[in-house]
């Protein structure tokens, strides 16, 4: 880093934000292969913490590749790239005292892991959001997973690209059998369980 650059502390302080916003800021990370129900259950826990006067923020892997990280491929070392970015803003919208929920694939363990490290003890939560391959392809909401497996798309997760699923997260969502709705109030119930939510 350059010597002349130099951190400035803020007039208002990370408590202060807490003591206002009532909340114990985190980070909700959700995993999983595309067409799993990231995003839309991501939405459904954001519109549940809205509803209950929680500060919050939604960042989704393709609004993200839209802007800030538009400049970035599909590569291995791009989608480090990619959670690395990520995970520096997450931080910066917990220091701010909001949760903030990221929605993407983020395949790798030791990305997550470097996110986390990022962050203070229980500011990051791991949210697998376990969808069978098989039902992710017959889902297929963008028609990814046609596309690769045509070989249109190269480096697709879970096709030719490794997804490695959470060995232990915090949250362990399995859709299959549930709907959106229940799959959020799972997640909020966590935060609740866990004192996140005062």
């Amino acid at each position: 880093m350059n010597d002349n650059v130099v951190w400035h502390e803020h007039a208002v302080g990370h408590q202060e934000r807490l003591t206002l916003k009532q909340q114990r800021p985190a980070v909700l990370w959700f995993t999983g292969l595309s067409g799993s129900g990231k995003s839309t259950i991501a939405n459904a826990v954001e519109r549940l913490l809205f509803e209950e006067g929680k500060h919050s923020y939604l960042l989704d892997g393709d609004n993200i590749r839209h802007g800030l990280n538009k400049d970035l491929g599909f590569s291995d070392e791009d989608r480090v790239e990619n959670i690395r970015r990520i995970g520096e803003v997450a931080k910066l919208f917990v220091d701010a005292g909001n949760f903030v929920l990221t929605a993407f694939i983020s395949p790798f363990n030791e990305d997550r892991k470097q996110v986390r490290e990022l962050l203070e003890e229980g500011q990051f939560i791991e949210v697998f959001i376990d969808t069978p391959l098989e039902l992710c392809e017959e889902r297929d909401p963008k028609g990814l997973y046609k596309k690769a497996r045509a070989g249109q798309i190269k480096n697709f997760t879970g096709i030719d690209s490794l997804y490695e699923a959470p060995m232990a997260p915090d949250i362990h969502v399995k859709t299959a059998n549930k709907t959106v709705m229940q799959c959020a109030e799972l997640i909020v119930s966590h935060l609740n369980e866990k004192g996140y939510i005062l």
